[in-house]
């Protein structure tokens, strides 16, 4: 399971990536397994509406299983909404993704919003990455 102090560093190196790469500011979101918040922060100047939609997305990654760019194309694949999972809170807004162990356990999730999806998806993916190499 993912601790404070993981979550702490993730946080850090993603703000890291957003300010050198992006020059805007995000929120950080990282939750358990379960979908419950360990850690979250926003850089000073993020948008007050990535607050939650970062939430949303370590949420939803964590609830489903899968990063939220995949959940999205299952909604579309499927042409379904996100409602018929009976969970107010699921999105399907790309930048959560699933954090596994090295040896592939899921050990919580994390999601990024300030940015466009992609972008927030690719600082998410590497927040994966340092899960499973910690």
């Amino acid at each position: 399971m993912i601790n404070f102090q993981l979550a702490q560093e993730m946080i850090d190196k993603a703000f890291k990536m957003a300010a050198e790469k992006y020059q805007r500011p995000i929120c950080v979101a990282i939750c358990d397994n379960y979908g419950f918040l360990i850690a979250f922060a926003r850089m000073d100047g993020a948008p007050i509406r990535s607050i939650e939609i970062s939430q949303g997305k370590a949420y939803t990654s964590a609830r489903m299983c899968v990063n939220t760019n995949a959940f999205l194309e299952r909604l579309h694949r499927e042409n379904i909404p996100a409602s018929y999972f009976c969970d107010e809170k699921l999105t399907g807004l790309a930048g959560g993704s699933i954090f596994k162990d090295a040896g592939g356990n899921i050990i919580g999730a994390g999601g990024v919003s300030g940015l466009t999806s992609g972008e927030d998806q690719e600082i998410a993916d590497m927040m994966a990455e340092i899960a499973k190499q910690a």
